[in-house]
């Protein structure tokens, strides 16, 4: 998978960005094209931003993941600069079998943010790359 989204994506990420930062539009509007695009994905991932289960998680050197609390309860750990998420969904249906672009839990990211709707999480650098060594013993 290339280290960007294909185009379409993006320029659709960014028009719910631009609607919401001007008028605070509803996503209604867009999701038809969420559908289209990021397939069963959209749905649950719009959820998650319902729930505000998006976690911006920032240490004062400015490294920055997020952290979703997903639909069973586990927090997983996303990296919006290289579209990864630790969930097994992501491993499985977008690495291995390329069968969408994003897991739910890094569409939530990405829609979050268009969105302005990202919890925040100020960390010193040691509690972050906490998080960062729990996932790695995790498994993901």
């Amino acid at each position: 998978m290339d280290s960007t989204l294909p185009a379409v994506a993006e320029e659709l990420l960014k028009e719910i960005k631009k609607a919401f930062q001007e008028t605070s539009h509803g996503i209604d509007t867009f999701f038809f094209r969420l559908k289209f695009i990021f397939g069963p994905s959209a749905v649950p991932a719009l959820d998650l931003v319902d729930q505000r289960s998006v976690t911006r998680v920032m240490s004062p050197s400015g490294r920055t993941a997020y952290q979703v609390l997903g639909s069973s309860g586990k927090l997983y750990t996303c990296y919006s600069s290289c579209h990864f998420c630790t969930c097994p969904a992501f491993g499985f249906t977008v690495l291995q079998k390329s069968e969408s672009l994003l897991c739910k839990h890094i569409l939530a990211v990405y829609l979050s943010q268009a969105m302005g709707a990202c919890q925040e999480l100020s960390v010193s650098e040691e509690q972050l790359t906490s998080i960062l060594l729990a996932e790695e013993e995790d498994g993901g």
